[in-house]
């Protein structure tokens, strides 16, 4: 019995070793590969070299983290709420499965959506003329960036977030209420620190992805937002140096795992030691 039991195992281990044989690990050694090369296949650090040589390049990282950080901020202070009001309603999973329901939406048929909004013809700027204001150019702007990749990323922080309060036994609120706290300490100090694995995770789904973004960048930000994820794109689709948009992406999967080290479970990984 245990036998087959191993063996079961090791069947369904199978297809999950190629998966990440064939969709993580090879794609990353490829990236290694020909961020180290040039594009004669030797052996080189000047990629490296040139991007911590590059202002450009130094002030695309900085930009790709402060908003990344701002997204992350925006979608926390928002999410947080959102989440603990959908914990008290009774039909809590409906009311989730509507916060869900845009991420079943294709980004770029929700950026466009955007784009049709906050036109200069769009549904803001017609309703804004109503009242005699002339038309604005809402596009192309850093705020209109942020208000995008945050309604895009919002879904991604609610749900951990729910998750987190929803496993908190109600008796443990009930005992800071009798033991005096009000509803605002409760929140603080029993509510928010037990919640802490949900707003970890809720950053981790926003800040790592927030890092890349790319296409938001160009449609809705325009060329005034320059990030490292259009720097990529450049480099791979425009200027077809692999080799320095791989140098980029290494940095960027660095950064990745970076935040995810800040942002694990530490409570979790000391048990599991």
């Amino acid at each position: 019995m245990p036998k087959s039991k191993k063996q079961r195992q090791l069947f369904y281990l199978i297809p999950y070793g190629l998966w990440l044989l064939l969709f993580v690990i090879a794609p990353l050694i490829l990236l290694l590969f020909q961020s180290l090369t040039t594009q004669n296949g030797q052996f080189t650090l000047h990629n490296y070299a040139l991007y911590f040589s590059s202002g450009t390049y130094l002030l695309m990282t900085f930009n790709s983290v402060w908003y990344a950080l701002l997204i992350t901020i925006i979608t926390l202070v928002i999410s947080y709420p959102t989440a603990y009001l959908l914990n008290q309603l009774k039909q809590k999973q409906f009311w989730l499965l509507l916060v869900i329901l845009p991420t079943w939406i294709n980004l770029l048929l929700k950026t466009y959506a955007f784009i049709g909004l906050l036109s200069k013809t769009g549904t803001v700027n017609n309703f804004m003329s109503l009242f005699g204001i002339v038309p604005q150019q809402l596009l192309f702007s850093n705020w209109s960036f942020l208000l995008v990749a945050a309604y895009i990323e919002i879904p991604f922080m609610i749900l951990p977030i729910f998750n987190s309060l929803a496993e908190i036994n109600p008796r443990l609120e009930q005992a800071s209420r009798d033991l005096g706290a009000n509803r605002w300490q409760t929140l603080r100090r029993v509510i928010m620190p037990l919640s802490m694995p949900g707003i970890k995770a809720g950053i981790q789904a926003v800040f790592i992805p927030s890092l890349s973004l790319f296409m938001i960048t160009r449609l809705i930000g325009g060329n005034r937002v320059i990030t490292l994820g259009t720097a990529i794109e450049e480099h791979f689709l425009v200027t077809q140096n692999w080799q320095l948009g791989s140098t980029i992406g290494i940095i960027l999967i660095v950064a990745m795992v970076i935040t995810m080290i800040f942002t694990r479970d530490r409570k979790h990984s000391r048990k599991r030691g």
